[in-house]
């Protein structure tokens, strides 16, 4: 029985092991063991190489040596090939930050990563089942996860140089503790697994038995919605990536930028998973306090009718709105006001990225939004291009009286980001000459009317 339900797992998921090498991360306990001492026994039968991985994490000093030792043992006895190594657990703690279950997660799989590479290993076989499966989806769900996150433990998945995989999901814990039992393997027990400190042992000794009362397929049930939760989001998340290309306008290292109008007419499952796509990309690793809450958030921004807003998420990445844009900024920082004088000609590049050249010229020119044409006889130098400040106005052309420089910021509708470093040009006394493709004062000449014409441009490096 517990063969065949493996056998038709596998042939379920239409994986062939013959002629694999596997490594086997094995901690002594009872899921890991027995997974290690099954592929051993179908090492001749199904042509495949089997070969055990154990981490140390010092973090119960004697007893997990002893661990260590039992596991040696065990592949000794079997002519298993074993590999093993001792990590300061604490130690990395300390220097990272990180909790005590993800830093020794983070341990085990870097060590099983080099493994696999020095042996050219195909697969990292894993000992997870049934029950594993049932806690992990149950906890995500409750922690508000997104995505495929939600559909608990996949069965494969890719891993340094091979792939990942876990035989025992179609199994309960059950199952496993009877085959340590019938082949007197006598697994090592980690007492921390009894402690109602972590979560999962709340969900493994509370949840799970009264889930099992109520319906003792519980865990087929659930591995079945793990299976088609991910199948339906490998194909909503591909329909996703075709509609963002449609709304993204812009998509850079540390920003990306969708069109509002645009993206609101998408279909709503889709418009989750275009968000997912966009965390996806700019953080190199989701931050486990990400949730679907941020994700409702963001909806909320959407649809507001307000021309403007903004979202804090973990790890410096903001969300903000502007006019009909949203912006995804990872680790945002603001902008910088700045100050320079140019006497007479000169070029500088502005932060920005745009740049600023002030020439005089004796000819015709062009004249458009991006240059200003004035009569450097009436303008007193040195010239000044600054950002802008509070009261600042200027006299354009063809007004009676100044208007407030905010005001035009939102008439023309400029994001409200780019409008704390966008220029203002100036002369000595402060009188505002230009806003750089937007307003001309009444200082600007439509054509050269002199032998002393200024010519400022204004264009991206």
């Amino acid at each position: 029985m517990f063969e065949d339900q493996i056998l038709n797992y596998l042939q379920g998921k239409n994986m062939n092991l013959e002629g694999k090498k596997i490594l086997v991360g094995v901690s002594g306990g009872p899921d890991s063991l027995a997974l290690l001492h099954f592929l051993w026994t179908k090492q001749e039968e199904w042509k495949i190489k089997v070969f055990a991985g154990h981490v140390d994490h010092m973090f119960r000093g004697e007893e997990s040596l002893d661990e260590a030792e039992f596991v040696k043992s065990f592949c000794e006895e079997r002519n298993i090939p074993f590999s093993w190594e001792r990590i300061d657990l604490p130690a990395f703690i300390q220097k990272t930050g990180m909790n005590s279950q993800k830093a020794a997660r983070e341990c085990r799989y870097s060590f099983y990563e080099k493994v696999m590479k020095r042996h050219n290993l195909d697969y990292l076989a894993l000992g997870h089942h049934g029950d594993d499966q049932i806690e992990t989806i149950l906890m995500r769900l409750t922690r508000g996860s997104l995505g495929k996150a939600r559909a608990g433990i996949p069965f494969m998945r890719p891993f340094g140089t091979g792939k990942i995989i876990r035989p025992f999901l179609c199994l309960e814990r059950e199952d496993i503790e009877e085959y340590c039992k019938v082949h007197n393997l006598n697994p090592r027990r980690d007492p921390s697994n009894e402690k109602d400190t972590y979560s999962r042992n709340r969900y493994r000794k509370h949840v799970v038995p009264f889930l099992k009362k109520e319906n003792i397929h519980a865990a087929k049930h659930f591995q079945r919605f793990s299976e088609e939760l991910t199948d339906d989001e490998t194909y909503l998340m591909k329909q996703a990536e075709e509609k963002l290309s449609d709304v993204m306008v812009e998509k850079k290292a540390a920003e990306v930028v969708v069109d509002i109008n645009r993206f609101l007419l998408i279909a709503i499952p889709l418009q989750r998973r275009c968000i997912q796509l966009i965390l996806n990309y700019l953080y190199d690793e989701i931050p486990i306090s990400l949730s679907a809450l941020h994700t409702e958030q963001m909806m909320i921004l959407l649809k507001s009718p307000h021309s403007s807003g903004n979202i804090d998420l973990p790890n410096g990445l903001k969300v903000k709105k502007s006019y009909h844009f949203l912006h995804f900024q990872l680790n945002f920082s603001p902008a910088q006001s700045f100050y320079y004088e140019l006497s007479k000609m000169g070029e500088l590049l502005l932060p920005n990225g745009y740049n600023i050249k002030v020439e005089y010229i004796d000819g015709e020119t062009i004249i458009d939004d991006h240059c200003i044409l004035l009569d450097a006889s009436s303008i007193s130098f040195p010239l000044i291009i600054r950002t802008r400040r509070d009261g600042d106005r200027i006299h354009l052309k063809g007004m009676v009286g100044r208007k407030k420089v905010n005001r035009i910021f939102i008439d023309e509708k400029i994001p409200i980001h780019k409008r704390e470093n966008w220029p203002i040009v100036t002369d000595s006394k402060g009188e505002i000459l230009w806003i750089p493709g937007l307003k001309k004062s009444i200082y600007s000449h439509s054509n050269t009317n002199s032998g002393s014409n200024l010519l400022i441009t204004y264009k991206k490096q």
